[in-house]
């Protein structure tokens, strides 16, 4: 008897989103980003469609980011002094397709730099590369809402994608991508019905649903990455199954929760039974990030350019793209 592959039937999709605004669209982009649009769960071509390949972004801090591991200041060497130059080598030598800039030196337990500070590092970045810009703040509430309306205004009209809005904290960032035209991450801490109500806060004040990414705080391989993959794969099948409140595309900030593991970055002296360094911490990064791929992630913030090159990779395949 022949068999049949058992296909599941969906009832709706997840929503696509362009970030990003090229010159006919009021933005300088050279280059724009669409993610989402799935009529199924991750890949599963026999069932229904994956429009729009997932994205790679490269993560780039407004300061020197403190304690980094030698295998990722060998890799970066001294751009990390400058966030334009970063992004620039980010893009044109390692080929981000998104660049996330954390403005982390504006936290006060770091340099507390002034709004003014975080929008010139906005417009450095802008101006040194042509892909879409992911802005994101530096995780302290009050500060985030004094920094974040000055780089919503000076990015205007580029169509970037800010984070993060809570169910706590989002009234104010949510008012500027309003104003600027701009996209919204909004943020949970690995609970899908947080992550529903700050969707349903946000669209409340009349950001259209259509304008957010979901980003469900994300956990390292061996530190609550199997926890965060069953929210993502319960989104995902939430928003399959017709909840409009959860069917926005998803993203994961891998780089820096994969990289905080020891076993990524301990020095080979401190456990040599382990192998090389460098090659232990990009293993993590790319299999942390590979799970969230098939768990349903559109965007990926990566750190290290060779789990990037690895991650480009498994997408091509995934996607039937294999050179």
């Amino acid at each position: 008897m022949a068999f049949e592959i058992p296909v599941e039937k969906w009832t709706a999709a997840v929503s696509a989103l362009t970030i990003g605004a090229a010159e006919a669209d009021g933005g300088t982009r050279t280059s724009t980003v669409t993610v989402g649009g799935e009529t199924t769960l991750p890949f599963l071509g026999f069932e229904g469609d994956t429009p729009n390949r997932p994205a790679i972004a490269m993560e780039v801090l407004d300061v020197p980011p403190p304690n980094y591991p030698e295998p990722l200041s060998a890799a970066f060497g001294d751009a990390v002094n400058d966030p334009a130059v970063w992004a620039k080598r980010c893009v044109e030598e390692f080929g981000a397709d998104m660049v996330c800039l954390r403005l982390a030196g504006a936290h006060p337990d770091q340099e507390n730099k002034s709004a003014e500070d975080c929008a010139q590092a906005v417009k450095s970045v802008l101006g040194a590369v042509g892909v879409p810009l992911i802005i994101w703040g530096c995780g302290q509430p009050d500060k985030d809402n004094e920094i974040m309306p000055r780089c919503s205004e000076v990015a205007a009209g580029e169509n970037c994608l800010l984070g993060t809005a809570t169910e706590d904290n989002y009234k104010t960032i949510t008012a500027a991508c309003m104003a600027d035209g701009h996209k919204l991450i909004t943020e949970a801490p690995i609970d899908i019905n947080i992550q529903k109500q700050a969707n349903i806060l946000v669209s409340e004040m009349g950001l259209d649903l259509s304008r957010i990414v979901m980003f469900q705080a994300t956990g390292g391989l061996g530190y609550g990455m199997e926890y965060a993959y069953s929210i993502m794969e319960r989104t995902r099948l939430a928003a399959l199954g017709g909840d409009r409140m959860l069917a926005m595309p998803m993203l994961s900030v891998v780089g820096p929760e994969a990289w905080k593991a020891k076993e990524a970055r301990s020095p080979e002296e401190a456990a040599p039974e382990w192998g090389a360094a460098e090659e232990r911490g990009v293993s993590w990064e790319t299999t942390t990030a590979t799970c969230f791929l098939n768990g349903g992630t559109d965007i990926l913030v990566m750190w290290h350019p060779r789990a990037v090159a690895l991650l480009r990779k498994t997408i091509d395949s995934l996607m039937g793209e294999e050179a």
